[in-house]
């Protein structure tokens, strides 16, 4: 089943569903960062991580969107892309449609830790954990990452030792990596 099917029903009375959220803009943006915490009804907190996903490949809305014209490749961040989903959820709705692929998760526990989980089953730490393509580099390898122009990162040019414990579907090549950058507005805002 594609993310459309799966929008319009097709899992349905299958009781998967694990929590509901206030729209599909929040919903597309916890699978595209592959974990989340989730502030419930009653106040209290709790976070959910990767679980599985569809089979069908990751498309870039994002990139559909500069090639509709919609933002421009300067202007695209995840807050430009947030806010024109957000702005019109029927509009947003078969944009979000273009990737196909649908990310499940499982509520964390208490017992997990602080963070997020990578694939390797343990927590990520920031600054240091790096997602990869696994047919380039095997899990649990130490990377030097050199990106001088990383700076919005750090202070400085981004030179740093990192282990390789996630994976994601958008990285493809031996030089493509997602650094998780830690949980929170901020690290949120440094990582968009």
């Amino acid at each position: 089943a594609t993310r459309r099917d799966i929008d319009e029903g097709a899992l349905n009375g299958q009781d998967l569903e694990l929590f509901y959220v206030a729209d599909i803009v929040d919903r597309f943006i916890v699978q595209v960062q592959g974990s989340a915490a989730i502030r419930l009804p009653d106040d209290t907190l709790t976070r959910v991580t990767y679980d599985g996903k569809n089979g069908h490949p990751y498309t870039s809305i994002g990139r559909v969107l500069i090639d509709q014209g919609a933002i421009s490749a300067a202007g695209m961040t995840l807050d430009a892309l947030t806010s024109w989903l957000k702005s019109d959820l029927d509009r947003a709705r078969p944009v979000i449609w273009h990737n196909e692929s649908y990310v499940f998760f499982r509520e964390l526990s208490a017992d997990d830790g602080n963070g997020p989980f990578g694939v390797m089953n343990c927590a990520l730490t920031p600054g240091r954990s790096l997602a990869v393509d696994t047919s380039h580099h095997a899990l649990g390898l130490p990377i030097f990452v050199s990106a001088p122009t990383l700076t919005h990162v750090s202070q400085n040019p981004f030179n740093r030792l990192m282990i390789a414990q996630d994976v994601g579907s958008a990285i493809k090549g031996p030089e493509r990596g997602d650094i998780f950058i830690g949980t929170g507005d901020e690290a949120g805002r440094i990582a968009g």
